[in-house]
């Protein structure tokens, strides 16, 4: 049953700020109550047309998703149905399982693919996922699959090249680690592992809150299932991000070679420059160069946190990346503000600075914790705009964890 926006969401709705930019925001799903932030974001479900999925989160601490509704619409979100409950943790023997809602994707096929990170904590520890957590998709509403590597040696325990679960991992970062479509028709994913270390125990040469180094996974047709391989592994390097590298985003360049953009840090070092760092691949994705500061299109490096971003590619070719950019060096997480768009040059794969512009930041009298940051950003169908799903987030202070989940129009 579809359910009409109450008096209340359309008085919501109307509180829009209009900028002299255009980019107008509106509250998409409020939180329920102070110390709960509520994150929500929607996804086309088909190749064409209004059909959508939304998946809204609840957290109270970090890294944890304390529960998630999911909502559908046939109307380009318009009208929303009855929520659907999705339970993401329980109480089990060894522990409590744990689940993640991740992207929600409509490959070059045209089927729906949706995504998600579980793992069984021993004390419900969220740094316990470091050894545990896997990524499991379906297709079409299908049965779940987890990932695994093709080939007799892999399996449920050790799914992937360097990754044994109960000793390290394999994830999906934020919503903005979106899976592409190639031109061959495979689905490539970047995803973050957790090292181990010469000993077979879990790594940490940086020394930051954690350490992680980014891959892609080239997804491949066979029948109605997807063969999965890994594509080599990017490694930062731990003296110049002390949280190696994290939470890459994907974008191809005229000359068909491939970009991915990553989160560093300099998490307690924070005389260490903070910057996005760039890999290429002139091989489809397979083999990657070593990481390096991105930069505009000048060569000039610029500030930026240790925080998830994404590229977007749009019907027109133009691609754009979204994420946080200060004006002076942050230290670690902090500020996650101001968010910015800016267009990628699709020769070089640099950052186009006069591009650049300002969706949101600290307003004044706000407290400067405001984290814009857990987002995820797709086109538009109906007005060929940026659609912009982002949780205004208060982490911290007397009410921890509170925010509303907001919809961003962005025109282009």
């Amino acid at each position: 049953m579809s359910v009409p926006l109450s008096r209340r969401d359309l008085l919501l709705a109307a509180a829009v700020r209009t900028p002299a930019s255009g980019i107008r925001h509106e509250v998409f799903a409020r939180s329920p109550s102070p110390g709960v932030a509520v994150m929500a974001y929607a996804f086309y479900t088909e190749p064409r047309g209004g059909a959508m999925v939304s998946i809204e989160e609840r957290w109270s601490r970090s890294d944890t998703v304390d529960v998630a509704y999911i909502r559908r619409s046939r109307d380009h979100g318009r009208h929303w149905g009855e929520a659907e409950t999705l339970r993401t943790g329980e109480k089990r023997p060894g522990g409590t399982f744990r689940l993640h809602p991740r992207c929600c994707f409509v490959d070059a096929s045209g089927r729906f693919l949706e995504f998600k990170i579980e793992g069984l904590l021993p004390t419900d520890d969220p740094l316990e996922g470091l050894r545990q957590w896997n990524i499991h998709y379906r297709v079409s509403g299908g049965p779940w699959k987890r990932i695994v590597h093709e080939g007799a040696e892999y399996n449920d325990g050790h799914p992937l090249p360097g990754v044994w679960t109960g000793k390290n991992c394999v994830m999906l970062g934020d919503m903005a680690c979106a899976p592409v479509n190639a031109p061959d028709g495979h689905i490539l994913l970047p995803v973050q592992m957790t090292p181990l270390g010469p000993d077979g125990k879990l790594a940490n040469p940086g020394g930051g809150y954690t350490y992680t180094d980014v891959a892609v996974l080239h997804g491949r047709w066979r029948g109605s299932s997807l063969s999965w391989t890994m594509s080599d592994v990017v490694r930062g390097d731990p003296r110049l991000s002390t949280r190696g590298m994290d939470e890459g985003t994907l974008g191809q360049l005229d000359d068909g070679g491939w970009i991915l953009i990553m989160r560093g840090a300099n998490d307690r070092h924070p005389d260490l420059p903070s910057y996005r760092w760039i890999s290429r691949s002139s091989d489809g994705g397979r083999r990657w160069t070593a990481p390096e500061p991105w930069t505009y299109d000048d060569s000039q490096p610029f500030f930026s946190p240790s925080s998830c971003s994404q590229l977007v590619r749009h019907h027109s070719g133009r691609l754009f990346w979204l994420g946080n950019i200060t004006p002076a060096n942050p230290r670690g997480n902090r500020p996650r503000y101001p968010f910015v768009i800016g267009e990628v040059d699709r020769r070089s794969g640099l950052l186009k600075r006069s591009t650049i512009r300002q969706i949101d930041g600290l307003a004044p009298g706000e407290d400067p914790i405001l984290s814009l940051s857990n987002f995820y950003a797709r086109e538009d169908r109906e007005t060929g705009g940026i659609a912009l799903h982002m949780a205004r987030l208060f982490a911290g202070g007397e009410a921890p964890w509170s925010g509303d989940a907001y919809l961003y129009r962005i025109p282009v």
